[in-house]
Formats: structure tokens, C-alpha cells, sequence
């Protein structure tokens, strides 16, 4: 082992250590909120890091807190009511309340990370399970903003109760300025700045969050946290895809990884394949899109961000339009309806029912409907991809008409994100729809008989009679890289990619790259 995988390694050990000694200390505070707070920040220390199977004894430690902070102290049956009494007693209430708010946030959080569905909790429900409402509301109610620990907590149970689009405008005012306060920690200086960054991307202003994640990532690289280092270059992997920076979005993919690896993040590790997942459909590689989402949907990755039960459609949507209705059963089968107001939860009846019965125009109209619900911030990329997969098939059933209306639709939601990435697919295929006379006299989208492949976001039908590997190549040169860098990322020789690129030329009828980069795009 060198001297540079040294360092991180210990930075790794560091990190558990620290947390170590958070929970050693916070066994030792005779006061119940400090206690809570050590116990709170040894979480934080350890997050991106930890196996998450290794963090519900932290949950664990702060419910016990809370039972003794609501346990009522032994003395006196009878006291007199004094000025000096109401204060004591407010400020009783005023540490439970804390110690109850980092529990329920805390809790929440780590239920995010296993997996866990979060189910609602009427008025009348007696207390249960921990819910980020709960320590939102505990947040607003004992006037926390002022405490940079507890911000943090709020804003991480902001994102678990799926409100990224909440993130700016109850935090930032109050944020902002510790982002240049030497005072403030350089590790939440980073996790608040990536907070912000995830909030604004997430529900919708890609452009806006890429920025702020850059801005995360330089303050994690000053405070030298190789493990927010690997969390904010995973997110803006993702981020460069959708918006179009598809060699940038590669090389901080592959960053991401060996970052992961370096710091042994289990956080980045588990979730790094819904990255790649976003720089296959936006490159327009249906095969390594779908078997990316295949081990999304094996492991559940998503449950975090909300997107496990749209894998789980967009698996079985594919397996449908190709004609494999076993497959696609078997995958909605195993899809459990979603709490009401989860992301996407609008229309998934509805996409279900077209996943059963694709060619059904009634099914078809009932999923464009259901689209009208999706008017969340965080469903804009979901309302976006539902009317590109139903404009895609309906140029393929051979209804211009509705395929133009929603290809349209879908570019509008993707140019008013910032998914400059995703539109640029959407627009071959709109163009495809559009231009009748640069399509063959097959329908939309392929030959007689055949899905399209821009059906699960693949390329256009210019490119139809290519072979897959021949696509490949082509999509790559398409994005500027270099025969050397296309045999590279598909592990194979210059010479193999020389051979495939002269047949694509053979067949598009083209004699160079600017040719076959217009043709694809027409």
C-alpha cells in the first residue's frame, strides 16, 4: 500500500474514531440534550461512510434519551406556583423538545437509508414510528435556526420527507452566511453547501444545483473529506448528464468510484449506480441503461430519492414495448402501491395499467392524464421522461399527432430543468416525428414491427440500421471522444472501433464525424 492510500485509509478510521468518541462522551454527560448532540454528531461524522445496518444503535441511543428527558423528575407532590417555577418548567419543555427533534430527524434519516417506507401519521395518531414531519415541526416550533447542528438535522429531514424543492427557501437565508464564517466547521460547511445543491437539483433547477454542488465540492476538497468529496462528485455525475456535459458526466462517474473506494463510502457505493443510470439514458445506451436499472430494481437503490418505484415501471415499461409481457408482469408484480404522496405516486396506477396493455389507446390517454398530478417540483424530471416513453410510442403506433403533443411536452420540461442532456434525445426522436420525409416508410422509431429504442430512451431511427455495437460507437464519436477514447470505454481495440465506425458510415451514408453527428441529431 502506498503512502497516499495510507492517508486515506486512516482518514477512514479517523472519521469512526471521532464518532467513537462523540458516543464515549455523550455516555458520560450527566445532561440529556448535550448528550443527544454528541450523539447526533457522531451520526453526522460517520454517514457517508458507515454501513447502514450500523447505524440504527445511534437511533437507538437518542430514543432512550427521550425517555428519560419526558420521564418526570422525583420531589415534592406540590409547589408553589412561582415566576421562577413557569421559567424552570418552559425550559424543561424547551430540552425535550430538542432531544425529541434530533431523534425524530436522526431516526427519519436513517429509515431513508435502509429503505424503509415512510408511512403517514394523522392528527389523531398516537406517537409512533419517527417521521420527518415531526422533527420539522419540533424544528419550527422550538426556534432552532440559530444552531448550525440542528439546521443541518432540519435539512436532512427535509430531503428524507422528499421536499428538496423546501430546502432553499427555509434554509438558505440562514445558511448562507456560515458558509463564510471561519467559525463553522469545514465538514458542515460542506454538508450544508451539498444539502442546498442536492435541494435545488432535485426538485428541478439542474443548472442552479450544479453550481452549488461545485461550490460543495471545492469546500469538501479544502476541508480534505475524501468521503463528502465521493458523496457531491457522485451527484454531480448526474447532474452533468442530464444537463448535457456527457464526457464530464463520465470522468466524474469514474471519480465518484475510486473516491468511494478510497474513503470507503457505503453511502456512494450503494447509490453510484443510479448515477450511471442517468449517463446511459442521456448517451442514449439502452443496453447499459437497462442493466443499470435492472440491479437498481434488484437492490432498491432509490428509496432515498424517491425513484424505487419509477425503476421498477421503467424496467417493466421496457420489457413491455419489446413485447415481453411475462417479464413485465413479473416486475409489476413485485411493485407495492407507494404512500400517496410519494414522488410519481399521481400516476403509477395509470402507468401500470399501460405497462399491462401497452397497444390500449384507453390505458395510453389515462397515463397522459395522470401526468397533470405531477405538478411537484420533484415530479418535473418524472412528468418529462412519462411524455417522452408515451410520444415515443405513439410515433411507433403511428399517431403523429398525439407523438408530436407530448415529444413537445417532454422538451419543454426538460429545456425549463436544465436536462439539456435528456432533451437532446427527446429532440431526435421529435425530429424523427416531425420530418417525415427523412424517415423511412416504417413507422416512428424503426422498422415494421419493431419498439423503437428512443421507446426507453435509445437512439433515434436514423440509427436503426446499425447494429448495437455500431450505435455505440457512433453515439460515442457523436459526443467528440476520440477512436482511442471510444475503444477505451468499450474495452476494446482502436481497430474494432475503426471497423464498426466505417460500417456506420457505410450504412448512414456519411463520409466523416461532422456528417455523422448532424445525421444523428436530424
Amino acid at each position: 500500500m502506498d503512502i497516499d492510500q495510507q492517508s486515506h485509509g486512516l482518514q477512514e478510521q479517523e472519521h469512526q474514531e471521532e464518532a467513537d468518541r462523540l458516543l464515549a462522551a455523550a455516555d458520560r454527560a450527566g445532561d440529556p440534550v448535550t448528550a443527544a448532540r454528541l450523539v447526533a454528531e457522531a451520526f453526522l461524522a460517520v454517514s457517508r461512510t458507515a454501513d447502514p445496518a450500523g447505524l440504527p444503535p445511534m437511533v437507538r441511543r437518542l430514543a432512550v434519551l427521550r425517555a428519560q428527558a419526558a420521564t418526570p423528575q422525583a420531589g415534592p407532590r406540590a409547589q408553589p406556583a412561582t415566576p421562577q417555577a413557569g421559567a424552570r418548567s418552559r425550559e424543561v419543555v424547551a430540552r425535550q423538545r430538542e432531544i425529541e427533534f434530533l431523534h425524530h430527524a436522526i431516526a427519519a434519516a436513517v429509515s431513508a437509508r435502509l429503505g424503509r417506507r415512510l408511512a403517514r401519521r394523522g392528527p389523531a395518531t398516537p406517537p409512533g414510528p419517527a417521521h420527518p414531519d415531526e422533527a420539522l415541526r419540533l424544528f419550527t416550533a422550538a426556534g432552532l435556526h440559530h444552531d448550525p447542528l440542528y439546521v443541518e438535522c432540519a435539512m436532512i429531514a427535509t430531503l428524507s420527507a422528499q421536499r428538496p424543492d423546501r430546502i432553499r427557501p427555509l434554509f438558505a437565508q440562514v445558511v448562507e452566511p456560515w458558509l463564510v464564517d471561519d467559525r463553522i466547521d469545514p465538514a458542515r460547511r460542506t454538508r450544508l453547501t451539498t444539502m442546498l445543491g442536492m435541494g435545488e437539483a432535485w426538485s428541478g433547477d439542474l443548472l442552479r444545483g450544479r453550481a452549488t454542488l461545485r461550490r460543495a465540492h471545492g469546500y469538501a476538497v479544502a476541508a480534505g473529506r475524501l468521503d463528502l468529496e465521493a458523496e457531491i462528485t457522485s451527484w454531480l455525475a448526474k447532474c452533468e448528464a442530464l444537463c448535457g456535459d456527457l464526457v464530464l458526466a463520465r470522468r466524474r462517474l469514474a471519480e465518484a468510484r475510486v473516491l468511494a473506494a478510497r474513503s470507503g463510502s457505503a453511502w456512494v457505493g450503494s447509490h453510484i449506480a443510479e448515477c450511471a443510470a442517468a449517463l446511459h439514458l442521456a448517451s442514449g445506451d439502452v443496453d447499459a441503461w437497462v442493466g443499470v436499472v435492472g440491479r437498481l430494481v434488484g437492490s432498491a437503490v432509490g428509496a432515498n430519492s424517491g425513484l424505487v418505484f419509477e425503476h421498477r415501471c421503467e424496467l417493466a415499461t421496457y420489457h413491455a414495448l419489446r413485447g415481453d409481457a411475462a417479464a413485465a408482469q413479473a416486475v409489476v408484480a413485485a411493485i407495492e402501491d407507494p404512500p400517496l404522496d410519494w414522488p410519481g405516486a399521481p400516476a403509477l396506477p395509470a402507468w401500470r395499467a399501460w405497462i399491462v396493455d401497452p397497444r390500449n389507446p384507453t390505458t395510453m390517454a389515462w397515463l397522459e392524464r395522470s401526468l397533470v398530478g405531477l405538478n411537484r417540483p420533484v415530479e418535473r424530471l418524472s412528468r418529462a421522461r412519462l411524455a417522452w416513453l408515451l410520444g415515443s410510442w405513439h410515433a411507433h403506433c403511428g399517431r403523429r399527432a398525439d407523438a408530436i403533443r407530448l415529444l413537445e411536452l417532454a422538451s419543454s420540461e426538460y429545456a425549463a430543468t436544465g436536462a439539456a442532456g435528456l432533451l437532446a434525445r427527446v429532440a431526435v426522436d421529435l425530429a424523427s416525428v416531425a420530418e417525415p420525409a427523412v424517415a423511412t416508410n416504417a413507422p416512428p422509431g424503426g422498422r415494421s414491427g419493431q419498439v423503437p429504442a428512443s421507446a426507453t430512451g435509445s437512439s433515434a431511427p436514423a440509427e436503426a440500421a446499425l447494429t448495437a455495437t455500431e450505435r455505440r460507437v457512433a453515439a460515442a464519436v457523436a459526443e467528440g471522444l476520440s477512436n482511442q477514447e471510444v475503444a477505451a470505454r468499450l474495452s476494446v481495440s482502436i481497430k474494432t472501433v475503426e471497423f464498426h465506425l466505417r460500417n456506420a458510415y457505410r450504412k448512414l451514408g456519411v463520409r466523416k464525424r461532422t456528417e455523422l453527428v448532424r445525421h444523428l441529431l436530424r
